[in-house]
Order: structure tokens, then sequence, then C-alpha cells
């Protein structure tokens, strides 16, 4: 399979490595195109891939392409390439809120769309990704982008409708935990411990109690049973976050990154 990278930034760039990774692709078989020519170049420097002069050029070599540019680029080029759009080309997209049914109507009937949507601790092999196919997308489509998207991760196939969910969650999400692992460390401070130090034991926990929930086959639930002792010190800190608000605080973020996510595909 030829792959193409529309777009050489840090998302498309950490997908490619991973397809390389996967031995999906060789780099002579990937073309990858960017409107800044340094971007292009500085991936081809590292990787041995091929620098397309331009997105048409790029389509003609593939079979596959994957769209890393901006949402507001997605459509017009659809519109260069549409003419240059073999039936059998696969397109993916990590453009948030533009539908699979608006990337199917600028191209040729039949054209098989999926779209992706990673998050940024992907770029160290750690994503959490949805993936949605469109009307036309086979299933050995699907297989390709998921293998694509475990090289950086861990992939669930959803609907596009359930995309927004996935956006609000682990899109976002890890804007949320920053913010968590900065106040467990900023508030540890004020009791006493090194800012360094607090930050440091703030990090471990919140990868240990992920590690516990991903290798234990235990829920969240039964786990904070586990280390909350009637009158101990976990339970008098779960019961200061209940009343100011934590649990209806992580349900609000979500929903507002989920609703917003929404919102762009309207405005888009």
């Amino acid at each position: 399979m030829k792959i193409g990278f529309i777009g050489c930034g840090r998302m498309g760039s950490a997908l490619l490595e991973g397809a390389l990774r996967a031995q999906m692709v060789t780099a002579s078989d990937v073309w990858v195109f960017d409107p800044y020519p340094g971007a292009a170049q500085a991936i081809a420097d590292k990787l041995g891939v091929n620098i397309a002069a331009d997105n048409s050029e790029l389509t003609r070599h593939c079979e596959m392409i994957l769209l890393a540019c901006k949402p507001y680029h997605v459509v017009d080029i659809l519109s260069e390439i549409n003419e240059e759009l073999p039936g059998e080309t696969v397109i993916l997209s990590i453009a948030a809120g533009v539908t699979l049914s608006r990337m199917e109507a600028s191209c040729p009937a039949g054209t098989r769309v999926i779209r992706v949507m990673p998050n940024t601790p992907s770029l160290i092999g750690n994503g959490a990704s949805g993936i949605a196919p469109g009307a036309y997308a086979t299933d050995d489509d699907l297989s390709a982008a998921k293998k694509m998207l475990e090289s950086v991760g861990m992939v669930e196939i959803v609907t596009e409708s359930q995309l927004d969910a996935v956006t609000g969650l682990s899109g976002s999400g890890p804007a949320y935990v920053y913010t968590f692992i900065e106040n467990l460390a900023a508030q540890a401070e004020k009791e006493g411990l090194p800012l360094d130090t607090a930050l440091r034991l703030a990090t471990q926990t919140v990868i240990g109690a992920a590690r516990m929930v991903e290798t234990t086959g235990m829920s969240p639930s039964d786990l904070r049973d586990q280390v909350t002792s009637p009158g101990g010190t976990t339970l008098a800190g779960l019961d200061a976050l209940t009343t100011h608000g934590f649990e209806t605080s992580i349900a609000a973020g979500v929903h507002a990154a989920t609703e917003r996510s929404r919102e762009i595909a309207e405005e888009s």
C-alpha cells in the first residue's frame, strides 16, 4: 500500500512514524506534502519518505491518504484532488467537525472515507483514538485505519455520532488530567512539599492509578473502595472532593467539550 500524508505537523508526523513502526508501509511507499516546504523536507530527511510537489501529485501515487490538516482546509483539498481520486483511494481525516457526508460530497461518488479522532498522547505512543467509517468504507479499510492508529495507542471503532463524545472524553481529556496533576502538586506544595517533588509524586500517582484500572480488570469503583478505609485519610479527601463538586465538574467538562464538538460540526 502506498500512503500519502497531507500535513506534516505533529499529529500527521506521529501517525506517519507509527505506520512505519507497524510495518504497514515502507518509507519508499510514503508520500508527504505540506504547504510549508520546510515541514515536508524535515520529515523526509528524518524518515526517508517522498515529497510530493502538490496534493494532486501525492494523490496520483497513493491508495490511502491521511488529511492531517486544519478543518477549514479539508473541503478545499478534496476539491483540489477530486479529479485525481481513483475509485480505490481511501481518505482518512483527523479534522474535527468535518463530517463524513460533507467529505463524501466533495469526492467522486463512492469514495471511501473514514474519520479519525486521535489525541495528543499519540505523539508518545500512548494515544486513545476513535474511528468512524463512512458509507462506502470497507472492513479492510477500517482494519488498515485501525492498524495505523494502534501503532500510536489504543483505538475504539465508533459511529460518527459518537465521535463528539470521543472528542469530549479522550480528545480533550488530557487537558483535564494535566489540570488535575497541576492542582494536586500545587496543593501539596502548600502542605509543605517542594513543588518539584510534589509534581513527580502527583504525576506518578495518576500513572499508577490508571495502570491499576488497565491491568487488574477491576472497576474504578472497586479499586477506590480498596484504598478507602472508614474514618481514614482517603475518605476525608473524597468527601471534600464531593462537597466541592469534583464529580459534577468532571461531568460538566466532558459535556461542554462534547457539545462544542457538535457545534463546530454545525458551524462548518
